[in-house]
């Protein structure tokens, strides 16, 4: 595929370039191009930090539909564990304690932290690039647990 992301419509128009993103600069001189593996990166990076999972294991499409730019990405999420006893501890539920998988009381759902995610991911990617990105897929792959740590 064979396009360049232009600032007016948001999506993708043709180039010799490849997928990326151009702009004119305010007075009409000259442009700035973002190469399409940059591109990718800083969409990695700021998926990574919406999601608290390290960049390296996102990974990232970008494409142009009907026009717009479309991302998805595929990547783990970092959730608190299911029970209040963390592992090995029996469970730990007594008559105050959560059910195993509920979520902690005034935390978001999964499906809240994925939809902010997705807000969060075209806000600063525009706030980086210039890019407007018309829709985020994200693809949940893997759960991984945050260990609580106990003070000794």
């Amino acid at each position: 595929m064979s396009a360049a992301v232009t600032s007016g419509s948001g999506g993708l128009a043709g180039s010799a370039s490849g997928l990326g993103r151009s702009a004119g600069s305010a007075s009409g001189h000259g442009r700035t191009t973002i190469a399409p593996r940059a591109l990718r990166r800083i969409v990695s990076a700021v998926t990574a930090d919406a999601l608290d999972v390290d960049a390296s294991d996102v990974s990232v499409e970008l494409a142009d539909h009907r026009g717009v730019l479309v991302v998805t990405a595929s990547t783990p999420i970092r959730i608190a564990p299911l029970s209040g006893g963390g592992r090995g501890a029996g469970g730990g539920r007594g008559a105050g304690s959560p059910t195993p998988g509920s979520p902690t009381p005034g935390s978001p759902t999964l499906l809240e932290r994925v939809a902010q995610a997705q807000t969060s991911i075209r806000t600063r990617c525009l706030q980086l690039t210039g890019s407007t990105i018309d829709r985020v897929d994200l693809r949940i792959s893997s759960a991984e647990l945050t260990e609580r740590r106990r003070v000794a």
